[in-house]
């Protein structure tokens, strides 16, 4: 199953939960510090909450958005994905064996024409053990906070 994802900036992180949760009528599939995701059922999309200042958030839609993503079964379709946008003359960033937002994962970035970042990806290990994991790695690409390339390569 391949679902949309949209990642917000939100700077009240409690309110937002409860507020997600009513609208989709289901409760986070994943809550760390600063940080909680909803696998949402009806309809089909993994909804990502990221805490950020009020500052850095602003209000109404100016900075709620931090990236857009396609979360898809697994590396091969990872693969076979950027492997279409290529020959379609699309420049992507990869990114493979990389921790993000507490879970394992294989990816690729691409930017729309106004840069708005948008990921495909693979989730390989849903790191239950937050103690064992650093907090979001967290940097700038395309203007807005995503993990990035080269952060936290897990080795083969």
């Amino acid at each position: 199953m391949s679902r949309v994802q949209l990642a917000l900036n939100v700077s009240d992180l409690e309110a937002s939960v409860e507020f997600y949760s009513r609208l989709f009528n289901t409760t986070p599939h994943k809550r760390r510090p600063g940080y909680a995701n909803f696998a949402v059922s009806e309809p089909p999309l993994k909804l990502v909450l990221i805490q950020a200042s009020a500052d850095e958030r602003g209000s109404g839609v100016v900075g709620a958005l931090n990236h857009l993503g396609i979360e898809v079964e697994n590396s091969e379709a990872v693969a076979a994905t950027a492997q279409r946008l290529v020959a379609e003359g699309v420049e992507l960033t990869d990114i493979n064996r990389t921790v993000c937002c507490y879970a394992e994962q294989d990816k690729t970035w691409a930017h729309d024409p106004a840069g708005a970042p948008w990921e495909i990806y693979t989730i390989t290990d849903d790191l239950t053990d937050a103690s064992s994991v650093e907090p979001m790695i967290i940097d700038q690409i395309g203007g807005s906070a995503c993990c990035t390339p080269g952060s936290a390569e897990i080795p083969a």
